[in-house]
């Protein structure tokens, strides 16, 4: 599990303001200028000799600042019914360079044998995109990629394509423009503009669990990093075709 994990920022050029969560904590680690000015040192109440202090904008409290109570990580079954009980969309971001559940698949072992896994049977996930597809609602993704890709990444790529045909929209976006456009480290489900599901991994990408919320300030975070990427992100068939090597 990360040590922290990103909030948001109003960094701009590399500016420093941004707020962090310490996962598993009510902590929340504010980065800005360090105040220096004796006259407001001075104003300071009760100061212990380890406290540091910092000055950011108004405006990132007011946009990234947690309004709720954090909630407890519960395991990704408890939250499976969300696939079938959104209305309209239900849309992911991947930051992993791997996951261990595609590692310990048995369509991993046959994708490094060589053989072609693209057009692969039906599964209850592809069943149920192609329903929500005739339905009128939408799953989507966007992969952050690293250049060249990592194992893991090459393997999504390749399997997409069925995922595609179900009605799924699969875009990728390279890590530096992720980086540029100051886009979360973590995954996360967006289910319609007002639910996240942000996931929790160990350091061997095992999927630990995941924690819900409603919160205002994490829905509205996770709306505007939905926005940002998949405006330059690339459709996955289109990127496979620029980068040919890739699977």
């Amino acid at each position: 599990m990360s040590a922290l994990r990103f909030i948001g920022t109003t960094s701009d050029e590399g500016d420093c303001p941004t707020l962090y969560e310490v996962p598993g904590t009510d902590q929340i680690l504010v980065q800005g200028d360090r105040v220096t000015a004796p006259e407001q040192l001075a104003e300071l109440r009760h100061v212990k000799e380890h406290e540091t202090f910092v000055t950011v904008p108004r405006s990132l409290l007011t946009r990234f600042a947690p309004r709720d109570e954090p909630r407890e990580m519960i395991p990704f079954t408890e939250a499976a019914h969300l696939f079938k009980e959104f209305r309209h969309t239900a849309w992911r971001l991947e930051t992993r360079r791997g996951y261990a559940t595609d590692r310990r698949s048995e369509k991993w072992a046959r994708w490094k044998a060589g053989e072609d896994v693209t057009a692969d049977a039906a599964s209850s996930w592809l069943d149920n995109v192609a329903a929500a597809r005739a339905a009128g609602r939408r799953f989507g993704r966007v992969r952050i990629v690293d250049e060249p890709m990592t194992e893991g990444q090459r393997f999504l790529l390749t399997t997409s394509v069925a995922n595609v045909a179900a009605g799924e929209d699969i875009r990728v976006l390279p890590r530096a423009e992720a980086d540029r456009l100051n886009l979360p480290g973590h995954d996360f489900w967006l289910f319609d503009s007002r639910l996240v599901a942000r996931f929790v991994f160990d350091e061997d990408d095992t999927t630990l669990g995941v924690v819900l919320s409603e919160d205002p300030a994490e829905v509205v975070a996770a709306c505007q990093a939905r926005d940002a990427a998949w405006h330059y992100a690339i459709p996955a068939v289109e990127y496979t075709q620029q980068v040919p090597s890739a699977v």
